[in-house]
């Protein structure tokens, strides 16, 4: 028998949070034939160019999300909330929570808590909320509920307090090289003059890599609570 299909929905603040640090592991798991949905709350548009407004920047952003997706053969949703200003309310909570009853994931990723960007810091607490709506079958919306695991936190440089490196995702060589070629269309990804984000995040794989004692992988995180064992006798 076939292994089950899974869909995995990633959610980051900005457009391109995802995409560096689990798309690794969504473009393995692309291959293997999963589904891959990619969720930014914003589009990260304030990061742009001296060359482009930032109007400009976030169309492009948009495009290159949808780039990504459409190599892994996933699917780019890009929520309205300007970058900088991600707000962490009722509104965006149940956006959220009817897009995952609407998608019905089996998984989610997204920021780890302590993060020195404000709107990691709201991903996390927006993606926790909307879980906890989403599957709660008393919280009535138009679509009924859907239980969604998780959520995985991503390793991130920009999230780095007390992240702890519980799972380690086996990145394939076939995954890595559909991964680097996807995250090229990602402009700052190469262009950033304040970060090498590519070169980070493809060494970083290789390192973790070699920890899980194989050619590249990704570290998540997931809450004290998840950690617990119940077993009969060891």
């Amino acid at each position: 028998m076939s292994e089950e299909k899974r869909t995995i929905m990633a959610i980051g603040g900005h457009i391109g949070d995802m995409e560096l640090t689990a798309g690794g592991t969504l473009a393995t798991m692309s291959l293997q034939g999963h589904k891959i949905v990619t969720v930014a709350l914003t589009a990260g548009e304030r990061g742009n160019p001296p060359d482009k407004s930032v109007d400009e920047y976030r169309k492009q952003k948009v495009e290159e999300a949808e780039k990504f997706a459409k190599m892994l053969n996933g699917r780019s949703i890009v929520f309205d909330y300007p970058d900088g200003e991600l707000p962490h309310n009722d509104e965006v909570c149940f956006k959220l929570c009817d897009l995952i009853r609407e998608i019905r994931p089996d998984a989610l990723i997204t920021h780890w808590k302590k993060s020195i960007h404000k709107d990691h810091i709201n991903s996390y607490r927006i993606v926790k909320d909307a879980q906890f709506y989403a599957g709660l079958r008393s919280m009535e919306r138009e679509l009924p509920a859907a239980y969604a695991a998780g959520p995985y936190y991503a390793e991130n440089w920009e999230d780095p307090i007390d992240f702890k490196k519980y799972v380690y995702s086996v990145i394939t060589e076939e995954g890595f090289k559909l991964w680097e070629k996807a995250i090229s269309h990602h402009w700052f990804t190469i262009n950033s003059p304040s970060f090498k984000y590519k070169d980070y995040y493809t060494h970083l794989k290789s390192v973790r890599g070699i920890e899980a004692r194989k050619q590249y992988a990704e570290c998540f995180n997931i809450e004290e609570f998840g950690k617990r064992q119940i077993r009969e006798g060891l």
